[in-house]
């Protein structure tokens, strides 16, 4: 048996969807794995140098976690990781190493529920739905707690193209929500809550204008900027070019800027204003991933794990 999970990276807040929505991305962290007769973890791409290659893999961890649950130890297995997803870059490498963990035990143990099932736990491990929601549902989706739990919404938006830049610095999640203020004025929240509203809007209906006045945001960016050399530069940099609108992805420092056109442009831009202000930065143009965590599983043989 060999078991296959394809998981696409996420950008989450999206400007004023503060821990409330997050997109799927088509950069994909790859797995892949097999019965063996001990636990090997092999480790390729973004992290290879970093990521551990025993059972604190967060993949496997996370897979230990499902198997619990049913009253199974982790089995041995060989386990290959294959990451795109770069490491604290606002691009969601962990809910991929989580939600990709729980499905590979779920597809070891048989079992058929949708991934949805899995927004409690993979929240619990990753702490953020609105990271780990995207990850398992695609496209763009919407996530809330209230007294009954978590509750997650999968809203459809057409193809779309991002632009993503990272400036070679790293940023921990803890570290920028340390930065955020514990309270903030009501005028800021009423102003959120309307613009948030607007983005669903404008990304459900592909409303450039509407999505270019829609992602402002007052609760979180304004200090997150800080962390990341060259904001101003590369936000204005890619609105120049053409971007209509441009968020801090996460908790960054990664930036996605949404565009009708000229994506390869506005990556230039971004990647031009980035280096002039001292912080080299990769890009990508991706599509918006419209399915979730992907398995598929190949029977090599009679017996099963």
């Amino acid at each position: 048996m060999k078991i296959q999970v394809r998981v696409p990276a996420t950008t989450a807040n999206l400007g004023p969807g503060f821990d409330g929505m997050g997109l799927a991305l088509g950069l994909y962290n790859e797995i892949e794995a097999e019965p063996a007769p001990a636990l090997e973890v092999h480790v390729e791409g973004e992290g290879a140098e970093e990521l551990p290659r025993d059972a604190t893999n967060r993949v496997l961890h996370s897979a230990a976690r499902l198997f619990e649950r049913h009253g199974r130890p982790l089995p041995p297995m060989r386990v290959r990781c294959r990451n795109r997803i770069p490491l604290m870059s606002g691009l969601g490498s962990s809910a991929a190493a989580v939600v990709g963990g729980l499905a590979l035990a779920a597809a070891w143990l048989g079992l058929s529920e949708p991934p949805d099932r899995w927004l409690e736990l993979a929240t619990e491990l990753e702490g953020h739905p609105d990271n780990v929601a995207p990850a398992l549902l695609g496209g763009l989706a919407l996530v809330a707690r209230d007294e009954e739990g978590l509750v997650a919404v999968r809203v459809p938006v057409p193809p779309l193209r991002v632009v993503l830049a990272l400036p070679a610095v790293r940023v921990a999640t803890e570290m920028a929500r340390r930065l955020l203020p514990a309270q903030v004025p009501l005028a800021d929240v009423v102003y959120q809550i309307g613009h948030a509203a607007l983005l669903v809007h404008a990304l459900r209906e592909g409303d450039w204008t509407l999505l270019g006045r829609a992602m402002r945001d007052r609760l979180h960016e304004p200090y997150r900027a800080r962390l990341i050399p060259g904001y101003e530069q590369a936000v204005a940099a890619a609105r120049a070019a053409g971007a209509a609108a441009v968020c801090i992805s996460g908790s960054g420092p990664a930036l996605a800027a949404f565009a009708p056109a000229n994506h390869e442009a506005i990556a230039a831009a971004m990647a031009e204003a980035f280096a002039a202000a001292g912080a080299p930065a990769r890009t990508w143009v991706v599509e918006v991933a419209q399915q979730g965590v992907q398995t598929s599983v190949a029977l090599e043989g009679p017996d099963g794990p």
